[in-house]
């Protein structure tokens, strides 16, 4: 099959129907009342908007953990009534998070550690002489994992369809009857903007290839069904989806990962382990999810991610995508008022983005904008590369050796940037937030900052002995 007979006019995830009167749902979050202090006097409450390295966790999954805790037990191993609680408890998330994916029947759910532990997983259970195809325009979680594979890199596309067209050639003149992997994330962590995912599986699936979804961008802002995108595994992290820290997902076909050595080994993968006569040892190792779960799992964690899971399936994505695609159109208006700022895009303005913008604003260092957002705003964005340094530095055509100090200004008119600004919501922004951003970019470039900033330890901080 041929990708121009694809049409891939918009990128293509699960669809979603916005109800004819929208509801403004904005879901609680943790940390919503914090205060933050400001080196120009007194305090504010703290504007999160970093939503793309960690989302602030729903309250609704805290109080489930907190619930939880008292009951806390081993996991498949005790008779008692707490660690049959416990057991119950992690495959009940389980079976959650493969409703929340829409798995097949026979598909497995592994629970990780976050969306990079999940892809090394898969990397480490590649069949012999597996071909790995991966655009440069991934995270570092799905560009480096493969190391041990024979790995094509792809060049950023500008269009979804010149996405499909060079997946198709690569593909085509792969070699014959070795097995075949695609990676490719379904929303950029540095643009925001969705990529074609059910037509690169079924371009990947015309040429006998499979694919892996990462979902970490995804997952939080759209819902993921692994069936009617067609792909074969999906990865996430669970503290981008609002549950906290440590806990990921790898879920799909079980072939790959049933026919692979344990990625940890240890109790729980193992079945039966038996000495030999000659001083060795014999293991027959678990065939579901268990095999790559050794260790004590962590039961805490995976109740977290499927309560996230239940939150936002129960607020409806029809309401929460309708009221980011407003804070999305909203910021987007705002940025577009100050002329000095350049919105990062692969596909264009019409593209259809999650609540993730990365920009450059001429005349000024990106670390330290971001810095000054935060010391004289309150506003927490994050600056750099994001991970994603081949995306970033085609993006800005920046070398790889370029860095600048905070201090000394960048992206001057005509100059290029070393690196971005990102800004990041989700299901917990309050309009608010988006307002005093847009307000505090006008200022900063308007005005300039107030405050006096320097480098210390790689970072730009404000310098505590002047100010402007």
């Amino acid at each position: 099959m041929s990708a121009t007979a694809v049409t891939a006019t918009a990128p293509a995830t699960t669809p979603v129907t916005a109800p004819a009167d929208t509801e403004q749902v904005v879901l609680p979050v943790l940390g919503a009342d914090v205060r933050v202090p400001l080196v120009t006097g007194g305090e504010t409450e703290y504007a999160a908007l970093d939503y793309a390295a960690s989302a602030p966790a729903l309250k609704r999954v805290w109080d489930d953990v907190a619930a939880y805790a008292p009951y806390y037990g081993s996991v498949h191993r005790g008779a008692g009534y707490l660690s049959q609680l416990s057991t119950e408890l992690f495959e009940s998330a389980r079976r959650t998070v493969g409703d929340f994916l829409g798995c097949r029947e026979g598909d497995q759910v592994v629970f990780t550690r976050s969306t990079t532990d999940s892809l090394n997983l898969l990397a480490a259970a590649l069949p012999a002489d597996c071909e790995v195809f991966v655009f440069e325009t991934e995270h570092h979680a799905s560009l480096l994992p493969w190391r041990g594979a024979q790995v094509t890199f792809l060049d950023a596309p500008r269009t979804p369809e010149q996405a499909l067209r060079t997946l198709d050639a690569a593909l085509a003149a792969r070699r014959a009857g070795t097995p075949a992997l695609v990676c490719v994330t379904g929303a950029s962590n540095v643009t925001g903007e969705l990529w074609p995912v059910r037509e690169l599986a079924a371009t990947a699936h015309a040429h006998g290839a499979r694919i892996v979804l990462d979902a970490a961008q995804l997952a939080p802002h759209r819902p993921v069904d692994i069936a009617r995108l067609d792909v074969d595994w999906v990865a996430f992290s669970g503290h981008k989806l609002y549950a906290p820290f440590g806990a990921g997902v790898l879920a799909g076909r079980a072939d790959w990962l049933r026919e692979a050595e344990p990625y940890l080994a240890g109790g729980g993968a193992s079945r039966k382990v038996a000495r030999r006569a000659d001083g060795g040892v014999d293991v027959e190792w678990q065939e579901g999810p268990a095999r790559h779960e050794a260790g004590s799992p962590n039961v805490i964690g995976a109740h977290a991610v499927a309560s996230a899971c239940r939150a936002l399936t129960e607020a409806g994505f029809g309401q929460l995508v309708a009221r980011e695609e407003q804070l999305v159109a909203r910021l987007r208006a705002g940025l577009a008022g100050v002329p000095e700022v350049r919105v990062l895009s692969l596909f264009g303005d019409a593209a259809p983005r999650v609540g993730v913008v990365s920009f450059v604003v001429a005349g000024w260092n990106s670390s330290h904008f971001a810095a000054a957002l935060s010391a004289e705003y309150g506003i927490g964005v994050r600056d750099g590369l994001f991970c994603a340094h081949p995306l970033v530095r085609t993006l800005l055509g920046a070398e790889p050796g370029d860095q600048g100090e905070c201090g000394a200004p960048e992206a001057a008119p005509g100059e290029r940037s070393l690196n971005a600004i990102r800004v990041s919501f989700g299901a917990g922004t309050p309009d608010e937030h988006i307002d005093r951003f847009v307000r505090a970019v006008t200022e900063l470039v308007r005005d300039g900052a107030r405050w006096t900033y320097r480098t210390e330890d790689g970072r730009c901080v404000p310098d505590p002995a002047t100010a402007r």
